[in-house]
């Protein structure tokens, strides 16, 4: 067992080592003290650069693209998809121009969606893709409904394989009574025309069991009957 006057000496070396270390550090402090300075400058400056940014740009440039976006909107539930990809002449850029001038704010981007729909409503289905595909998303609503258009325009450039996902896709993020057996359905669908039986009926079954109340529902038994007797068939 230690005496006292050991103690003693351990306490104060270890008094030492504090002093020795608050010294060093003091002294890298004192050393460095101009580059550690200018690294917190520059901090400030990024953190201050990036809230000015956002505050005096991003926003201003968000509510110009929203307002330019509400044209947009209206000439697209017209059905008056030319002009509201191209503009009218008249003040109202089109959807196109939002997208170069706004393509990075959320109102450029919800242009993205809108001119890929209008697009597919043209036939024009790779220049659909493109847009459609350049979306970013995030909403709980648009997102399935892009990935189904998506879809839609694969099936109608003859990449029907690759539909399937984005249709199962789209079903899974909508989560929803109503649109996920639609989306079921349009992978079914698919699935029987590249003679994959297996997920025609998969895909139907889980229509009926889980969507029972949909008009997709109604008709599931018909599709895996007929997908049934075509497996037989193969």
């Amino acid at each position: 067992m230690a005496s006292r006057k050991e103690r003693e000496l351990n306490e104060e070396k270890d008094w030492n080592k504090i002093d020795e270390a608050v010294i060093s550090s003091g002294n890298f402090l004192f050393k460095y003290q101009k580059q550690l300075l200018i690294a917190v400058i520059a901090l400030v400056v990024i953190i201050g650069g990036y809230w000015a940014y956002k505050v005096f740009v991003i926003e201003p440039k968000n509510k110009e693209a929203q307002i330019a976006l509400f044209r947009g909107e209206q000439y697209f539930q017209s059905g008056m998809d030319s002009l509201a990809l191209n503009g009218d002449g008249n003040g109202y850029i089109g959807f196109i121009g939002i997208i170069s001038d706004y393509g990075s704010t959320k109102a450029g981007d919800l242009a993205k969606a809108y001119a890929g729909l209008s697009y597919a409503r043209l036939g024009q289905y790779e220049q659909a893709l493109g847009y459609l595909k350049d979306f970013s998303g995030g909403d709980n609503m648009i997102t399935p409904a892009i990935k189904g258009a998506i879809g839609d325009c694969l099936v109608n450039t003859g990449k029907a394989q690759d539909a399937v996902s984005y249709f199962e896709g789209a079903a899974k993020d909508a989560n929803d009574a109503l649109l996920s057996p639609i989306y079921y359905k349009k992978a079914a669908v698919v699935y029987r025309d590249l003679k994959n039986y297996d997920k025609v009926i998969s895909l139907f079954t889980k229509i009926k069991n889980d969507y029972m109340s949909s008009p997709e529902a109604s008709e599931a038994d018909k599709y895996i009957t007929e997908a049934t007797l075509l497996k037989g068939a193969q």
